[in-house]
């Protein structure tokens, strides 16, 4: 009794002693957690509840979650990067597996539930491991060899290869999946008009082409089938004068308004007559007119410009029959370059030939109850294709917002290097994966095969999670894909609809083998960096007002 008691009593004046040079070392109301209870498993947590708020939404059958901000800003999606990003997520280890989510929806647009829902098992299979008294360490150097022997495995099972980048029905069958997984039942009308917004830009060199360079334009009011595609531009107002429209119109874009601007001193004027006063107003008008006299003289018959016009201005424009878009961004004016291939005029006068740009059709259309600006082009190149969404309200519209950049990201992963192939969707090539890597892990020895295992029954969260939010039996789903996959039939994924295993070849179903990679390659580092977490030290927070978050900039695009 008296050697336990003395164990306890050095052990108690050891852990005082540390707590003292902590609080010697670390300023006031710093936080510290070490160890596998402490760092390692409330990590875990962290990570899989994380997930398992993303995990009901994975899947055309996925449900939306409504996020109201602190802003009273409403989003209702199935988007689990908009989602995670609205949530504003503190602790520590979940944004690391967020900023990995951030980095591949920058690099491919996609996936990024996929990566968070395996991070979250994998970190899940690596807390059980820990249980059964698996070293942390040999739990690492499984889980990373693990990660490649799927990437080089994943390689081997292509079904399918983009052949041809100038298709529209090829470039509408392999972006499919990818906008059926946010707009369920629409993927037919919204998948073709992408395809042709994405091909009719398309540069010599497909390397070359820029996400950027394929708009939406959001309308309240129709249906979803009410999807238009234009080749070239449409501004969201209506044009200033009366002239609504032109055909094979020659195009002077201005980068200023169209107005005398203020003199720089600030010298006074003394007026002594009304005739001085009626002098300076017609020497005003004379010069206005000189300088649109000038506009229309060089041939321009439409007028482009950002900022302020003057009511001479117009009086003028609106004489020499020319038709004027007024427009508040300098983004758009650089966008209007692009589709009529001018250059922007700086000065206040008329334009060089080298400046003026030509536009097959410039007209006002009325849609819904928005009047729009059309810039169209169908003979000339343009660099700018813009996609009108229709739905009935805001959330709507943001929503199939993002499904179409889903599938515009997707067609920009296919023109790099090595991303024409793809795999099977549907789980198949999770179960694959599973089947391959559990053979591999049984063959060999030591500690790492536990490990090996584990990651391969991670995989299994997909067809699971597909089958849950279906509304079907998970269990039975999943038994009777690795009964499929076991004889051979390696496209065998699940049917959402009838819950039948069928070949995902047969169902259109296909998912890019490059954003599926890279989404394995960042789960792993995701959990092998939190794994080899022992320490949180977390200071104390700072008083005073907290910097504002900065909010989305429309940044340039050229």
């Amino acid at each position: 009794g008296s050697v336990w008691t003395r164990s306890c009593c050095e052990k108690s004046f050891l852990g005082k002693a540390k707590m003292s040079l902590q609080s010697q070392l670390l300023k006031e109301g710093t936080r510290h957690m070490a160890g596998v209870d402490e760092a390692v498993l409330k990590n875990v947590d962290a990570v899989r509840e994380m997930s398992k708020i993303t995990r009901t939404s994975l899947g055309p059958q996925g449900m939306n979650k409504m996020v109201i901000t602190g802003n009273d800003k409403l989003f209702v999606t199935n988007d689990s990067n908009t989602i995670l990003k609205e949530l504003d997520v503190f602790h520590p280890a979940a944004r690391l597996v967020l900023m990995n989510a951030d980095r591949l929806q920058d690099e491919v647009g996609d996936a990024t539930n996929f990566m968070v829902s395996l991070a979250g098992e994998l970190l899940t299979h690596a807390e059980s491991l820990l249980r059964m008294g698996l070293h942390i360490s040999d739990i690492i150097t499984g889980f990373e060899k693990a990660g490649l022997k799927a990437v080089e495995i994943l390689k081997t099972l292509t079904v399918a290869t983009l052949e041809d980048f100038t298709s529209v029905e090829q470039v509408t069958k392999f972006i499919r999946t990818a906008i059926m997984g946010k707009q369920y039942g629409y993927e037919d009308c919204l998948a073709p008009a992408v395809a042709q917004a994405c091909v009719s830009i398309l540069p010599k060199n497909p390397l070359n082409f820029d996400v950027d360079n394929v708009r939406t334009v959001k309308v309240t009011g129709g249906g979803v089938s009410d999807i238009r595609v234009i080749k070239g531009l449409v501004v969201t107002r209506d044009a200033e004068g009366t002239v609504k429209r032109l055909k094979k119109a020659k195009v002077a874009v201005y980068g200023g308004g169209l107005d005398f601007g203020k003199p720089e001193s600030k010298d006074t004027w003394l007026v002594t007559s009304p005739e001085q006063l009626e002098g300076f107003q017609k020497a005003q008008e004379d010069q206005m007119e000189k300088v649109i006299k000038e506009i229309a003289d060089s041939g321009t018959q439409v007028v482009v410009c950002q900022g302020k016009i003057g009511e001479l201005a117009m009086h003028f424009l609106e004489r020499f029959g020319l038709m004027v878009v007024k427009l508040n961004s300098k983004f758009d004016v650089m966008r209007i370059c692009k589709v009529v291939n001018a250059s922007p005029v700086l000065r206040f006068g008329g334009p060089t030939p080298d400046e003026l740009g030509v536009c097959d059709d410039v007209h006002v259309e009325e849609i819904g109850s928005n009047k729009v600006t059309i810039f169209a082009q169908e003979s000339e190149s343009s660099r700018l294709s813009t996609i009108i969404l229709r739905g009935a309200t805001e959330n709507i519209l943001d929503d199939l917002e993002r499904a179409v950049e889903d599938g515009i990201h997707t067609f920009k992963a296919m023109t790099k290097n090595g991303g024409r192939t793809f795999v099977a969707g549907a789980g198949a090539s999770e179960i694959e994966l599973a089947t391959k890597l559990t053979h591999y892990g049984e063959s060999i020895t030591g500690q790492d095969q536990y490990a090996y295992k584990k990651f391969a029954e991670a995989f299994e969260v997909v067809p699971r999670t597909l089958a849950e939010n279906s509304g079907h039996d998970a269990t039975l789903i999943i038994s009777n894909l690795y009964a499929d996959h076991a004889a051979g039939k390696a496209a065998s994924g699940i049917n959402v609809e009838t819950g039948e295993v069928t070949s995902a070849v047969d169902m259109a179903v296909l998912d890019h083998a490059a954003s599926k990679e890279l989404a394995i390659v960042l789960a792993t580092d995701a959990a092998v960096s939190i794994l080899k977490v022992d320490q949180i030290l977390m200071s104390k927070p700072a008083n005073g007002p907290k910097p504002p978050k900065q909010g989305p900039v429309d940044g340039p695009d050229f």
